[in-house]
């Protein structure tokens, strides 16, 4: 039960980084800017104070956010996890238009309409101003079951992981782009279109990495 305990802290942990990340971003707070203290960002967040410490530990250990005892959390650079989420759009673009490709040729009925839950899924999410990073994350691991290919699954955490880096700095500014996108995709998927799927996929990453060069752009001037 202890280890049990200890996967769900880490988890809790890792998440409230990512939130904490989404923040300094959504507040375009440039380096230097000092964070306000653990009780108000426990508060925000709905977690205890040690969660808070713990998630601050993860991104000082990125280099992302710089503590000053007895004055305060300060943001040190953006540019660590801007980098990675660069890093891995680079090898989701290697991947994930191929596995698109394989799952236009190789899915089956069922799983074109599970598919088509998932993507729906999202959407609904997003109409609805609500977050929609699982449903994302769901949507991408469904689409490499459908392709068939038993050296992909082994993959798929490192696809998690780069949805969910990506997501951090894209999902606000790309809302309407990630329904038109996944739809593009689901259809070329459901008219058995390899070509055209491979070809969703490419543009639906592509439109991310954009984002992305921008956010590390701007980062950089703040330097």
């Amino acid at each position: 039960m202890a280890g049990l305990t200890n996967i769900k802290n880490q988890a809790l942990t890792e998440r409230i980084e990512d939130h904490l990340f989404q923040y300094i971003l959504d507040e375009r707070l440039a380096v230097g800017a000092k964070l306000p203290n653990e009780y108000e960002l426990a508060d925000r967040f709905g977690v205890s104070r040690g969660t808070i410490r713990e998630a601050v530990k993860l991104l000082v250990s990125r280099g992302v956010l710089r503590v000053k005892h007895g004055s305060g959390t300060y943001v040190a650079s953006l540019m660590p996890l801007i980098q990675l989420a660069l890093d891995l759009t680079d090898v989701r673009l290697m991947l994930e238009p191929a596995i698109a490709e394989l799952a236009a040729r190789n899915r089956t009925e069922e799983e074109a309409q599970r598919l088509t839950e998932y993507c729906d899924a999202v959407r609904r999410r997003i109409q609805a101003g609500e977050d929609y990073l699982i449903e994302d994350m769901r949507f991408h691991w469904y689409l490499a079951k459908c392709s068939h290919n038993m050296v992909v699954e082994p993959l798929m955490p490192i696809i998690d992981a780069a949805v969910v880096s990506i997501a951090n700095i894209t999902r606000k500014e790309l809302l309407t782009a990630t329904v038109d996108t996944h739809q593009e995709i689901l259809s070329g998927v459901l008219d058995q279109d390899p070509q055209a799927a491979r070809a969703a996929m490419a543009l639906h990453l592509e439109m991310n990495r954009i984002v992305i060069k921008h956010a590390k752009e701007r980062s950089e001037k703040t330097k």
